[in-house]
């Protein structure tokens, strides 16, 4: 009986920038900056304890050009590991990969083979009789369809395609490399490992076409454990696949309801116990979260008027529950206040005029077309990876131009403003 197991990775994004976190210090903040290293390291780890007869990563393994040549070294020391254990490493270039130069000029050693860009290439496991189909991307933008360039299945071998694929755009993610799950369950090979889409899924089984997710969540859009698939193969069929988590940080997005609160220092009770119900859920990993307060409350205005103090106060009680258990990102003010804007527009005062300046706003052509040429010009010349990870929804309303959006965002915020009481 041929009997093999391998782990599937992607999307590494070894040394990625996390936003925000620059002006931050403490132990938990550098947890979360050096978490993709800690991740991959957990990786190997993992691929060494349980014996894997080779590993792929398809695709995404670096987050665009480095800094110095660090990265790269921290890498090679990580396939030397597995190079000592005999493990060998299937590795393909994704669209992050191919920005980096340094990339094209690092020698890795000799266990890791990397599938080149120009065409599909084909490694063979005699041994095992694996072959594995793959193409790197030249460059980041790559609109064709490379599947029907992969070679046919090898009969007799247990057929593996690596691609890094936006599948359709799946999960909101640049639709890099496109094809349809047909093209791939009509290829013939038995398993499709794919990269770009950061969340976990298995999209068909028998032929297997699987996303194993991001090895490590980097923000608070990517919520819940992250890790590899270990695939277990017995003569020809995958008998067991399975979800390894590899995250050393998890994010999470806490709602907190504040509808009956009537008192700041009971919201941050609130928050308090939201994080403290939430920290079973790393499993003993650092809960990273963002906390959503939501509901009609009397204290709405005081609310923004507080935010710096709240979000402060909000990681202070994270600290106080221990050494790394939990760190508050961010504080995200979803309320609405008790008096709704149409009964604040009829007000004879100030508040009252900026309401109705507010809702006639959104109907004003000359004042959008001002915006637009004030405010639409600079974030067109974003870059698009900056422009597509922005959760914040007054930013994204500016990015996407929709700026009737953008005034209805801005519009409870400077009420609010006006009329929360002073501290």
């Amino acid at each position: 009986m041929t009997r093999f197991r391998f782990f599937h990775a992607a999307d590494i994004h070894l040394d990625s920038p996390l936003r925000g976190l620059s002006s931050l210090e403490g132990s938990a903040v550098a947890r979360v900056r050096t978490a993709t290293r800690e991740a991959l390291d957990t990786l190997v780890g993992l691929a060494i304890e349980e014996a894997v007869d080779f590993l792929i990563i398809a695709g995404d393994l670096y987050d665009g050009d480095w800094r110095d040549y660090k990265t790269g070294l921290f890498f090679a020391a990580q396939m030397g590991r597995l190079k000592k254990e005999g493990i060998p490493v299937y590795l393909l270039h994704g669209n992050h990969d191919a920005e980096s130069q340094i990339t094209r000029r690092l020698d890795l050693p000799d266990n890791v083979h990397v599938f080149g860009p120009r065409s599909a290439e084909t490694f063979v496991l005699d041994e095992l009789k694996v072959v594995l189909h793959g193409q790197s991307f030249l460059q980041r933008d790559v609109t064709d369809n490379l599947v029907p360039q992969y070679p046919p299945p090898v009969p007799g071998a247990f057929n593996i395609g690596v691609l890094h694929t936006g599948l359709g755009g799946m999960g909101g993610h640049a639709n890099y490399a496109p094809c349809a799950i047909d093209d791939l369950t009509n290829k013939g090979y038995d398993y499709w490992a794919l990269g770009h889409v950061h969340q976990a899924s298995v999209l068909h089984e028998n032929p297997h076409v699987v996303f194993p997710g991001n090895l490590q969540g980097r923000h608070a859009r990517e919520v819940g454990a992250k890790g590899a698939t270990l695939v277990t193969v017995e003569d020809g069929d995958i008998v067991e696949l399975s979800m390894i988590p590899c995250d050393v940080v998890r994010w999470a997005v806490l709602s907190v309801p504040l509808a009956d609160v009537e008192r700041f220092g009971d919201v941050i009770d609130r928050i308090d116990d939201a994080v403290e119900a939430a920290i079973p859920t790393a499993n003993g990993r650092l809960l990273a979260c963002r906390i959503v307060l939501e509901g009609r409350t009397a204290i709405h205005d005081q609310l923004f008027a507080s935010e710096d103090r709240m979000l402060a106060e909000a990681r202070a009680r994270a600290l106080g529950l221990g050494d790394e258990v939990a760190w508050v990102e961010k504080v995200v003010i979803s309320t609405q206040g008790e008096v709704d804007s149409e009964t604040l527009a009829e007000r004879e005062d100030a508040i009252g005029d900026l309401q109705r300046l507010l809702q006639e706003a959104t109907m004003d052509k000359d004042l959008l077309v001002q915006i637009e040429d004030d405010i639409g010009k600079l974030v067109r010349q974003l870059p698009h990876e900056v422009r597509g990870n922005i959760d914040d929804g007054v930013l994204r309303a500016v990015v996407d131009g929709d700026f009737t959006a953008l005034i209805n965002e801005v519009s409870p915020y400077l009420s609010a403003r006006l009329t929360a009481p002073e501290e």
